[in-house]
C-alpha cells in the first residue's frame, strides 16, 4: 500500500515516522522545504514522552508523483480547497483519503475528492513542532501507545478497508474503530471549542482558563452551546476516555456549578496545553478559529439556539489576527464577564 501523510507537521512527522519503520510505503508530503530537506537528509525524530528516530522518504507538494492508496489528511482546514484539489489527480478509484483534521471537515473533504473516498479519523494525542526534523511528542507514552487514533466509516460500519487502516495505523500508536466517529468529531470540537477557543481568545494555558471563574464558567456556556447545536443537526455525541461529553449540556442556570466541577475535575491532566491557535496568533498566522468555534454559529443558524459564547471567542481571535497582536488575558476576559451578567 502506498501511504501519503498529508502535511508532515508536529502530528504527521510522528505518524510518518513510525509508518516509515513499520516498513510502510510512506511518503511525507510539506511544504516548508527546509523541514522535508532536514527529514531526508537525516531522518525524523521524536523527543518527548519518548525518543524515537526513523530514516523517512519526504517530498514538497510539487514532487508528488503516481498515485496513493491511503492519504492521511493532517493539513489545516484552512487550505483544504486547493490542497484537496490538488490530491486529486493522485488518488485512484478506490483511493481513501482519513481525514484526522480538527473540526468536522468531512463533509468539505468529501464534495471535493467523492464522499464514498472519505474515511473520518480523530488524533487522540499532542504533539509540538520544535525545529525541521524534530516533533516532540507530549502524551505520555503508554497512553499514545495504547489510543493514539478513532477511525471509522461515515455511515459506523465496519468495513474490510476501515480493518486495514487500524492495522496501518496500529503500526504508529492504538487504533480504534468507532460506529460512531462523527460523534467522536464533535466531542473533540466541544473539547475544542471550550479549550483551544478560549486559551487563543484569552492568551493562556487550559490551565489559566480552568483557574479563572469567568474562563470557566464561559467553557461550560460553550460547551453547552456546541452540545444544543450538535443535536439539532442529528449529532450523538460520543464519550470520551468513558466521559459522556453530553451529561455538560445545562437545563438550568443552577447547573452551571456542577458542570464548573465536572470540567475542572475531566480537564486537570490537560493544563499544560497551550491552544495550537494562540501558537498561530504568536507568529502572526491565520487560525482554525472558524472551523473551531465558528462552526457553532454557523450551525445554529435558523435553529433557535443562542451561541454567545462561541461568537466572542470568534471574535476576539479574529480581532488578534487582523491586528496581528497576542490576546491579553485580563482585557479580553472581561468580555466575556459582560456576558456572563447579562
Amino acid at each position: 500500500m502506498r501511504i501519503a501523510v498529508l502535511g508532515a507537521g508536529s502530528l504527521g512527522t510522528i505518524v510518518g515516522a513510525y509508518l516509515a519503520h513499520g516498513g510502510m510505503d510512506v511518503e511525507l508530503i510539506d511544504s516548508y522545504k527546509e523541514h522535508v530537506d532536514r527529514l531526508n537528509e537525516e531522518g525524523a525524530k521524536v523527543i518527548g514522552t519518548t525518543e524515537f528516530h526513523a530514516r523517512v522518504k519526504a517530498i514538497t507538494p510539487a514532487e508528488k508523483a503516481g498515485t496513493y492508496d491511503l492519504v492521511l489528511l493532517l493539513t489545516k482546514q484552512l487550505y483544504n480547497e486547493a490542497i484537496l484539489q490538488e490530491i486529486l489527480p493522485f488518488l485512484h478509484e478506490g483511493s481513501v483519503v482519513c481525514s484526522l483534521q480538527n473540526g468536522i471537515p468531512e463533509e468539505v473533504v468529501g464534495s471535493i475528492i467523492g464522499k464514498e473516498r472519505v474515511i473520518a479519523g480523530s488524533v487522540e494525542f499532542g504533539a509540538t513542532f520544535i525545529e525541521p526534523g524534530v516533533s516532540n511528542l507530549t502524551t505520555e507514552f503508554s497512553q499514545f501507545k495504547q489510543y493514539a487514533f478513532q477511525i471509522g466509516e461515515l455511515n459506523g460500519e465496519t468495513t474490510d478497508r476501515i480493518q486495514e487502516i487500524k492495522s496501518i495505523l496500529d503500526l504508529v500508536g492504538g487504533t480504534h474503530i468507532s460506529d460512531n466517529l462523527v460523534g467522536t468529531k464533535w466531542s473533540k470540537l466541544l473539547i475544542n471549542n471550550a479549550f483551544s477557543g478560549l486559551s487563543a481568545a484569552l492568551n493562556g494555558e487550559y490551565g489559566d482558563v480552568l483557574d479563572d471563574e469567568t474562563g470557566i464558567t464561559s467553557a461550560v456556556h460553550i460547551a453547552d452551546e456546541t452540545i444544543k447545536v450538535g443535536h439539532a443537526n442529528g449529532v450523538h455525541f460520543a464519550k470520551m476516555g468513558g466521559f459522556d461529553v453530553e451529561s455538560l449540556e445545562l437545563e438550568s442556570e443552577h447547573e452551571i456549578e456542577a458542570r464548573i466541577q465536572t470540567l475542572r475535575a475531566v480537564m486537570e491532566p490537560s493544563r499544560l496545553l497551550r491552544a495550537s491557535m494562540l501558537q498561530d496568533l504568536e507568529k502572526n498566522r491565520k487560525t482554525e478559529i472558524d472551523y473551531i468555534n465558528g462552526v457553532v454559529p454557523k450551525l445554529g443558524e435558523g435553529k433557535g439556539i443562542s451561541t454567545p459564547f462561541n461568537e466572542m471567542v470568534v471574535k476576539q481571535v479574529k480581532f488578534a489576527e487582523e491586528s496581528q497582536t497576542v490576546p491579553d488575558f485580563d482585557v479580553n476576559v472581561q468580555a466575556f464577564k459582560e456576558l456572563l451578567a447579562h
